[in-house]
């Protein structure tokens, strides 16, 4: 259900959607969800997804699988113990005892890989699956009121963070937070991935100025896709310092509540996933204290803010 939307987040949208919509006329404002090259037809049909429930009672790093113990796959295959290839991603977060869902791919040579997989403790997943519904009732409550102005406090959540942990936003508290969204397969340079490099450049900068409570969080744009494993990988692959850096993910409705709440803009067009980029500081006591809208926000001004007395 979607909640009212007030003049005034209609207003601050329609500004920032145009921009938007400039930049979609210079080819910079939607982010491509596919990579460029495609399995070839054939391939894709001989290729056949499962959905699969099961624990990991072994992880190999130099073959790179995951032994699981899964439950029957109905149709297709009894309860039992197998190996899979996984991603770098999975690998690097998998533990033995951790239970998981996932899609099972039977691959066109026989092989059997797992893709998209989630952490399946219920210990963990009811705080996640608890917060995800609070948050949806709390934005349709607050209705033309959803959207939180600069001086009101963000709302509560919990996602997972790259390493597969829940991670509450009262984690956050007593830190200087920089949050944006961002997602994994995002080609344009001046979108995602120059979002991602500023925060970097914030983080060796703040650290240099001797800010020790900064926070800075990038939420996923595409949870679907962006599991623990994916968003593990992507900060791998491009060496980020994730001491005090979280890539969080989680429901889609955790995610589509959260947008309406920071007056974020989302629409997948077939493989195009156009959105508003917005970078927000939140202080200690997670009250918003300021927003950019847009990718080109200054780095160093971030920087003098985060450094206030």
């Amino acid at each position: 259900m979607s909640a009212p939307t007030s003049p005034l987040l209609l207003g601050r949208q329609a500004i920032v959607l145009c921009s938007l919509i400039g930049l979609l006329a210079l080819g910079f404002g939607g982010c491509s969800k596919e990579k460029t090259a495609t399995m070839p037809e054939d391939l894709k049909s001989a290729e056949k997804r499962y959905p699969l429930t099961g624990e990991i009672i072994a992880v190999d790093a130099a073959a790179k699988t995951l032994r699981v113990r899964h439950d029957e796959i109905v149709g297709f295959m009894p309860a039992m113990a197998m190996d899979f290839d996984v991603s770098a991603g999975d690998l690097a977060i998998a533990r033995p005892g951790n239970r998981i869902r996932a899609e099972l791919v039977s691959t066109s040579n026989g092989e059997f890989k797992l893709e998209r997989i989630w952490p399946a403790d219920p210990v963990d997943e009811a705080p996640i699956e608890n917060s995800a519904k609070a948050l949806a009732q709390d934005t349709v409550i607050r209705g033309n009121r959803a959207y939180r102005e600069v001086g009101e406090t963000v709302p509560e959540f919990a996602l997972y963070d790259q390493e597969g942990r829940v991670v509450m936003s009262e984690k956050f508290r007593g830190k200087q937070v920089m949050l944006n969204f961002i997602f994994t397969r995002c080609q344009v340079a001046k979108m995602c991935p120059a979002a991602v490099a500023r925060f970097q450049q914030v983080q060796g900068l703040a650290r240099e100025a001797g800010v020790a409570n900064l926070q800075l969080v990038s939420i996923s744009l595409d949870p679907v896709y962006d599991t623990p494993g994916v968003l593990k990988e992507y900060a791998l692959l491009r060496a980020i310092d994730t001491g005090n850096y979280s890539f969080l993910t989680g429901p889609e409705a955790a995610i589509r509540s959260l947008l309406a709440q920071f007056g974020v803009l989302k629409e997948f067009k077939g493989n195009i996933l156009n959105h508003t980029a917005t970078t927000l500081l939140i202080d200690e006591t997670g009250r918003i204290i300021h927003r950019a809208d847009g990718s080109t926000w200054d780095v160093q001004e971030f920087v003098q803010k985060l450094k206030r007395p």
